[in-house]
């Protein structure tokens, strides 16, 4: 597991681009959002489709086509200097493999900020651009637009990310221990399916692998697991440090499931990081070396997530 190169931190004045490259906008939330990346003196442009909506698969912010061709005209604009997804939903995984890689490559290193299912561009970016990218709030998500935690430490991240260095968790070792590695991960579903399909790394050796979830059943959550095990994905990860659980289920009885697939990989695993789909989620960089210490419950980054 390679450290990746870190793209510049904003400054007052940067543009940045809101794309919605999965599930449909409400444009209310993106007008507060918008509003909100004004008032940190950022200014923000909307790519022409964000407000789409497919014709006939509702669940998508307009076509794959019309996505992909907002995030790579966002990302190779030399105007901008990062690209926001507005939301989350379901749909990168259609258009990752419509992007022209070389052209964004060509474009240079800038910001990427996402969650969710925006899991499978932060893999594509890291594979195919060998880009840091942060895993956090989305410009219209209720998180970012109501929360202050939310928002501090997004906003500290982008603007002055040396003072954002440690991640504290409120929670227990599921497993004890210390370790280093560099950081990757997201939605445990997305990394899951994505196994096996282009623009996807082969395995988390040497990494400290991030990972949560929503909506999906304890049941759900270990099948997830089950296969990353099974295809030898999770083999000689670093350690592991466990986000949100919205929604699946009483967290008594996803803690077993949590223990039982993870434990039996020798590795500090933290539970309670507190990024992912949870009421003031953290900024998390994907592409750092930190160390994980399971005792302290602390993720430390070696360096601050931009330049």
């Amino acid at each position: 597991m390679k450290e990746l190169v870190r793209p510049s931190r904003l400054a007052p004045g940067a543009r940045v681009a809101v794309v919605a490259p999965s599930g449909p906008v409400a444009e209310e939330r993106l007008q507060a959002g918008l509003d909100l990346l004004r008032g940190w003196d950022l200014d923000p442009v909307v790519a022409p489709h964000v407000l789409d909506r497919h014709g006939r698969l509702p669940h998508l912010a307009g076509t794959d086509a019309d996505r992909a061709a907002d995030l790579q005209q966002a990302w190779c604009d030399p105007r901008v200097d990062a690209v926001l997804c507005a939301r989350g939903g379901y749909g990168a995984q259609r258009l990752v493999d419509l992007l022209d890689w070389d052209a964004m490559r060509a474009a240079g290193p800038k910001v990427f900020l996402g969650f969710s299912d925006a899991t499978t561009l932060h893999e594509a970016f890291a594979v195919r651009l060998g880009l840091v990218t942060l895993y956090g709030p989305v410009a219209a998500g209720v998180d970012f637009i109501k929360n202050a935690r939310a928002q501090e430490h997004l906003r500290a991240t982008l603007f002055a990310p040396e003072t954002v260095r440690t991640l504290g968790s409120t929670g227990t070792a599921l497993a004890p221990g210390r370790a280093r590695g560099v950081t990757l991960g997201g939605c445990l579903t997305l990394l899951a399916t994505g196994y096996g399909t282009p623009h996807t790394r082969v395995g988390a050796r040497g990494g400290l692998l991030l990972i949560e979830d929503v909506g999906e059943s304890p049941y759900r959550v270990d099948r997830a697991l089950t296969q990353l095990l099974r295809t030898g994905w999770l083999d000689g990860v670093a350690g592991v440090a466990l986000g949100s659980w919205d929604r699946c289920g009483p967290y008594e009885a996803l803690r077993p499931v949590l223990a039982d697939r993870l434990g039996g990989l020798g590795v500090p695993v933290v539970e309670e990081l507190g990024f992912g789909h949870c009421e003031g989620a953290l900024t998390v960089p994907f592409g750092v070396p930190a160390t994980l210490d399971a005792e302290e419950g602390t993720l430390t980054l070696d360096a601050p997530a931009l330049r």
